[in-house]
């Protein structure tokens, strides 16, 4: 790949402690959330009080930390607001994502530097240079834009430009969505959306009969998937590539963050090749996915850019419960875990997943009352050899193709 532009800095999006150290050998920087004014309030575990002990983990790893605080700013959360701010200027975040002018003059009045969130949709050069001059130096771009619009902005700023390239696509302009707040009284704006563009739907003609548009999940578009068009994305000057998912759990974010890893600094060296493509396809298809498509990169999206005939995650594997991790012994490399929900066997591929774990391996040896086994049931407690350090509550899954999930 021949480009006068450098290779863009990989965000991802996480949680906790364990979904940071499932992309910490992958991305340049993270992006993440306090449990109030962001529109991931489900997110609960990093909080004002401990975003300083997080913001040196993700330092320990030599990473970026960017704080999103981009919910809507009512009156009453001016106070939530500041300690949220302040918390970000003590724990030295790299930057604020915001949209809202209450927190844009806030966080840059005390000096934080500032990256401008989708929601506030900006779709032209002019607009990105009116947030530049309150102090932003970051524009996330609107998800509505094709590749080509987003040539022509590049044209005519140089403020940084990042845009999102693998994820969930909301159906509404970036987000700015109303279902949720209308339907249930739950704002997806205030970061408590319950998804209605998920359900099943119908469409029914004037006459009262409904009308067959090949399924029922009528509002729900695929997710984003650009690996195949990153050198694109490349050539086009953009600054950042932005992973959705702060609500994923660690196994997505380790494969997708690693896959467009892998084609970035295929990108740098000037070996991407199509045919890696399916490869990384395979990968991306076997976590949560909606189904892929691209965007609003090519033009607006038609048909194919729902998926109405699904519901929700249509992965190639699925992850099984199967127990909990009980204890952990360092010096014997093995986990006491009750099998709770499901059997395990020898040869199984297993997640072990918690606050500050994320352990993918295969099932190589397990034991009960100091006799080696091959087959564990559902309701025993097991020694399990364990390839790195789990935690007492971690859960145990399985992870196997759709249909052998919930074999014994």
């Amino acid at each position: 790949m021949d480009s006068n532009y450098p290779v863009p800095e990989l965000v991802v999006g996480v949680r906790d402690e364990g979904t940071l150290y499932a992309c910490s050998q992958y991305a340049d920087a993270v992006y993440f959330s306090v449990d109030r004014l962001s529109l991931r309030s489900r997110a609960k575990t990093i909080t004002v009080d401990n975003l300083s002990g997080f913001v040196k983990s993700v330092r320990k790893k030599g990473l970026k930390a960017y704080l999103v605080v981009n919910s809507v700013i009512y009156p009453e959360d001016a106070f939530d607001l500041s300690a949220i701010l302040n918390a970000a200027k003590k724990a030295k975040v790299d930057a604020i994502v915001a949209w809202d002018p209450a927190v844009i003059l806030q966080a840059s009045s005390i000096g934080l530097d500032i990256h401008i969130s989708t929601q506030a949709n900006v779709s032209n050069a002019k607009t990105a240079e009116f947030y530049g001059s309150l102090g932003a130096s970051r524009i996330i771009l609107s998800r509505e834009l094709s590749l080509s619009q987003i040539k022509q902005i590049r044209q005519h700023t140089d403020i940084e430009l990042e845009v999102f390239v693998h994820g969930a696509m909301c159906q509404a302009i970036s987000g700015r969505c109303y279902l949720s707040a209308y339907l249930l009284g739950k704002s997806g704006n205030c970061g408590q959306c319950t998804q209605p563009c998920r359900w099943e739907w119908t469409l029914n003609a004037d006459d009262g009969s409904q009308v067959q548009v090949g399924g029922k999940y009528l509002l729900s578009a695929r997710d984003l998937c650009m690996i195949e068009h990153i050198p694109q994305l490349v050539e086009a000057g953009i600054d950042a590539f932005k992973i959705e998912g702060r609500l994923r759990d660690s196994r997505y974010i380790s494969t997708v963050s690693r896959c467009y890893s892998e084609a970035l600094e295929a990108c740098r060296s000037g070996e991407f090749e199509n045919n890696r493509v399916p490869e990384w396809n395979q990968q991306l298809y076997a976590v949560y996915n909606r189904g892929f498509s691209t965007g609003f990169y090519f033009g607006i999206p038609s048909r194919e850019g729902f998926i109405v005939e699904k519901d929700m995650n249509v992965s190639q594997t699925h992850k099984e419960l199967v127990g909990e991790v009980v204890n952990y012994y360092k010096n014997q490399s093995a986990a006491y875990v009750k099998l709770t929900d499901s059997g395990l066997n020898i040869g199984d591929t297993i997640l072990i997943e918690g606050e500050n774990t994320h352990l993918e391996q295969h099932v190589s040896s397990m034991q009960v009352t100091g006799n080696t086994i091959k087959s564990a049931e559902k309701g025993m407690d097991v020694g399990l050899a364990v390839d790195g350090r789990v935690r007492p509550n971690d859960k145990v899954f399985r992870i196997a193709d759709p249909d052998t999930s919930g074999n014994e």
